[in-house]
């Protein structure tokens, strides 16, 4: 077996008709790939498309793009059980075999030259544990013209032409799409179960892959941009609607006291709990007397004051999931008496009802699989 030294992975769900313009899109990297090895040393990549429980014909599709694929580009088919996007993309890591993973979502268009783009920066810079691509929105209908401050929360990322390091503090973290990762970095350094789990069903908390960053960043890695690596990235009409966005920015939001919490050591953790406290208050406060006359028709204005208000509520709404989170723990590790406390505990949220899936059900299978 060849030795691998990228691998794609593509975490999706139902995405039957999203898969076919991003696999057609890679066929058109194999092309480039195998024009351009004179650019690189002799590059060998997998692909990896990660079904994350989905009820449509992606199986089936995936098949059908086997039956028909290079050989020289092996496309790998798994099936992570969990839902998730977090677990799909732990699932990825297990089985990727190439020392450098770049995610794709489903509705993700990568440039001909991304794969190499992406293997020459990580060789040009060792220290890099992730680096994320350049960006573009791909929208079914122009957004209007007062969406414009808010669109990079759909990751979009056009951060400009020059490579440059991400410091948290400033600027946080890239989304996952058309991120690159090293594979030992993730596999190190990221516990087995991240908290945030990723969007599920009419729940919008996202931000694990800002989650799986900060252990990276913690590591002492670095966190780049790259804006040799281009993607566009498909958003349809229905994500410029009020409701879709007004949801997006309390999933952030919501998300935004545990992402702080990670980054600092836990004898800061009391005091600056009380610090963002105040801080979420004022801001809050000024933006709110700023805007309250326009947030009900400035739908700028109204996903900022959510953004706002989900930020001062976060605290209050992961203390519960966090805590039956560690009685599940302490369940799984009494083992004799764990089927007592999950019994006594209804889990009612997204995020416990997720955390308490079986990982039995997990398999994986490739393009040569008799059994497929």
């Amino acid at each position: 077996m060849n030795l691998i030294h990228f691998s794609v992975a593509i975490p999706t769900y139902n995405g039957e008709s999203r898969l076919p313009k991003v696999l057609e899109r890679l066929r058109e990297c194999v092309a480039y790939t195998t024009r351009s090895q004179t650019d690189v040393e002799h590059l060998n990549w997998e692909i990896i498309v990660v079904d994350n429980n989905s009820t449509d014909g992606t199986v089936k599709l995936i098949q059908e793009y086997q039956a028909n694929w290079c050989d020289d580009v092996p496309l790998r088919y798994c099936f992570e059980a969990e839902q998730g996007t977090a677990f799909a993309r732990q699932h990825a890591i297990q089985e990727a075999r190439g020392e450098l993973v770049g995610f794709l979502d489903d509705d993700n268009l990568p440039a001909p030259n991304w794969i190499i783009e992406a293997y020459k920066f990580a060789q040009a810079h060792p220290q890099a544990g992730a680096f994320a691509s350049q960006i573009h929105g791909a929208f079914e209908v122009e957004p209007p013209e007062n969406l414009k401050p808010i669109l990079f929360y759909l990751a979009i990322t056009e951060r400009g032409e020059q490579p440059h390091i991400y410091t948290p503090c400033k600027n946080g973290f890239p989304p996952s799409a058309g991120l690159v990762v090293r594979r030992n970095a993730w596999k190190d350094h990221l516990p087995p179960r991240l908290f945030l789990i990723g969007r599920i069903g009419s729940s919008m908390l996202g931000s694990e892959d800002a989650e799986a960053l900060s252990y990276i960043y913690k590591a002492g890695w670095e966190i780049w941009y790259n804006p040799a690596m281009e993607v566009d990235h498909i958003i349809p009409a229905w994500r410029l609607e009020r409701n879709y966005l007004i949801s997006l920015m309390r999933g952030i939001g919501l998300a935004r006291y545990h992402l702080r919490m990670l980054l600092l050591k836990n004898w800061q953790k009391p005091v600056a709990f009380f610090i963002y406290l105040l801080h979420d208050i004022g801001k809050l406060v000024v933006y709110f007397l700023d805007y309250r006359e326009t947030a009900a028709t400035d739908i700028v204005a109204a996903c900022e004051m959510q953004r706002l208000l989900s930020t001062l509520m976060s605290p209050f709404y992961l203390l519960p999931i966090k805590i039956k989170k560690f009685i599940h723990e302490i369940a799984v590790k009494r083992k004799p008496y764990n089927w007592l406390v999950l019994n006594y505990f209804h889990f009612t949220s997204y995020s416990d009802a997720t955390h308490l899936c079986d990982n039995s059900s997990l398999q994986c299978r490739n393009n040569n699989s008799k059994n497929y």
